[in-house]
């Protein structure tokens, strides 16, 4: 409504405007045409002739104007030619619009606040007109030109505009021209159709656009935030989360990733359980074999026995304590890998080291040797220490597996799809089935020489975990001997995207 409000205002403006200038047009052929010379000073000249000139300046036709004395008298008027009875005029009510689009402007104008159009100043319509009736021809004949819109009786918008007669310097008499303007409220009344149906439309563009939102955005959102609930909960399945993919928006990357998510932690949440049930069964044992030795220890007087079941006790502390500090370390795996930052890694340096950390370690037993295929910087994007910890862990196992004159190759290849590490030994190589179940939790399958319970069979799980944590995999095989059932070693075989 204020732009209806202005837009009126700059049309009554424009209007004024032009009836200003040809009142002064019009005032100034008066002061030339119609003035004549009296002992008193100069004067209008008789209605008659004053008539005729201004009817004859007059332009478009129905405007009216009005030439008033300097005592104030109405000297002329257009609508009346002097000596002749007066034309009674009954100007119609402009048209009522009807419809619903005028039905809503008039609301609208109802409700409109600050001035409205019944604020202008009415125009007093007589034949005995008075020139206290027009503020515009009083300030004529102050000698000031002065315009204003009017409301006529019938409702009407009318322009009034006063302009002062003067053939040189003294005002002789005020020019009153006032000019229904209907155009005007009709041109206001075409453009708030107009903005009408342009609201109404932009109204309807709105609502469609919310009721296509609330269906295509908001009723996705809330199914997929009341089964992600639904899941958080434990009473939905990950397969529950609704499939959106078929989108290829936002909400379809949304749900895809809500149902990767949702299949993670399930699985996450089925890996805590089975490996906390590992831990209980590997915990089992030592904790079994210490009630036995404790028991026996108490109720065995023998010296000789005693020390023996003593040994016995220690060893399984000894184990329990290992397997718990290895237990320790896998569980915390995870967060580890979650929270550490990478960067760039290079492996040619990293097995270097590892390589001569452990010449310095080992005062004897199988070598470690790093042979690069092609020398150079090989460089992966990671996490330092647990690629650190995961080749130590298998050179580890192949020293374990090495016999003492043996020695433990590491060879880095650098290719086009990634970066190839191995870790071969010289050792009885790997049973016959066996190369995927040695990478499971406590597995354990050791050379028939060694101690019970050195190892606790999480070396090679936490290497999986690491490198597949990295992008990569890992894989075992055997080398190849002289004979397919004696192979000459075991080869572990690393795989990382650069």
């Amino acid at each position: 409504m204020a732009y209806l409000d202005q837009y009126r205002r700059g049309l009554i403006q424009g209007r004024l405007d032009a009836l200003t200038a040809q009142g002064r047009i019009a005032a100034a052929a008066l002061g030339e045409l119609a003035v004549a010379p009296a002992p008193e000073g100069p004067r209008l000249a008789d209605a008659r002739p004053l008539a005729q000139l201004i009817m004859a300046l007059l332009e478009p036709p129905g405007t009216r104007a009005r030439v008033f004395s300097r005592d104030g008298g109405l000297a002329a008027d257009s609508a009346q030619w002097p000596g002749a009875a007066p034309v009674a005029v009954r100007r119609l009510p402009p048209p009522r619009e009807t419809g619903p689009l005028a039905a809503a402007a008039r609301v609208l104008d109802a409700l409109r606040p600050g001035p409205g159009r019944d604020d202008l100043p009415p125009l007093v319509e007589t034949d005995h007109a008075r020139v206290e009736y027009y503020s515009e021809a009083v300030a004529a004949l102050r000698g000031e030109a002065r315009a204003q819109a009017r409301r006529g009786a019938d409702g009407t918008l009318v322009l009034a505009a006063g302009i002062p007669v003067r053939p040189f310097k003294e005002v002789v008499g005020a020019l009153l021209i006032t000019v229904r303007a209907p155009e005007i409220e009709a041109r206001v009344r075409e453009t708030r159709r107009d903005v009408l149906i342009a609201a109404l439309a932009a109204l309807g563009v709105t609502a469609l656009l919310s009721f296509y939102l609330a269906r295509a955005i908001a009723q996705p959102i809330r199914q997929l935030a009341s089964a992600a609930e639904r899941v958080g909960a434990g009473r939905g399945e990950p397969e529950q989360i609704p499939d959106l993919s078929r989108r290829r928006d936002e909400i379809g990357d949304l749900s895809a990733a809500l149902r990767r998510m949702t299949v993670e932690l399930r699985a996450r949440a089925e890996e805590i359980a089975r490996f906390a049930a590992d831990v209980a069964h590997e915990l089992k044992n030592p904790l079994s074999s210490l009630r036995v030795a404790a028991e026996t220890f108490i109720a065995v007087k023998d010296p000789a026995a005693r020390r023996r079941l003593g040994a016995i006790l220690l060893h399984d502390v000894e184990r329990m304590t290992r397997l718990i500090a290895d237990i320790s370390a896998a569980s915390r795996l995870d967060a580890e890998l979650a929270r550490a930052e990478a960067g760039d890694v290079d492996l040619a340096a990293l097995l270097q080291s590892l390589a001569d950390m452990e010449r310095d370690r080992r005062g004897g037993g199988p070598a470690v040797v790093f042979d690069p295929a092609r020398p150079g910087p090989a460089v992966v994007h990671g996490i330092a220490d647990r690629l650190g910890q995961a080749f130590r862990n298998l050179i580890d196992n192949a020293v374990s597996f090495s016999p003492p004159d043996g020695v433990v190759r590491l060879r880095l290849d650098a290719r086009a799809d990634g970066v190839v590490a191995t870790v071969e030994d010289d050792g009885p190589g790997l049973p016959p089935g066996k190369m995927s179940a040695i990478f499971e939790r406590f597995y354990t399958d050791r050379p028939s020489g060694e101690a019970f319970g050195l190892h606790s069979g999480l070396g090679l799980a936490i290497v999986r975990r690491i490198v597949e944590a990295h992008g990569g995999d890992v894989r075992a095989e055997n080398r190849p001997g002289p004979a397919p059932d004696a192979p000459a070693g075991a080869r572990f075989i690393v795989r990382l995207p650069y």
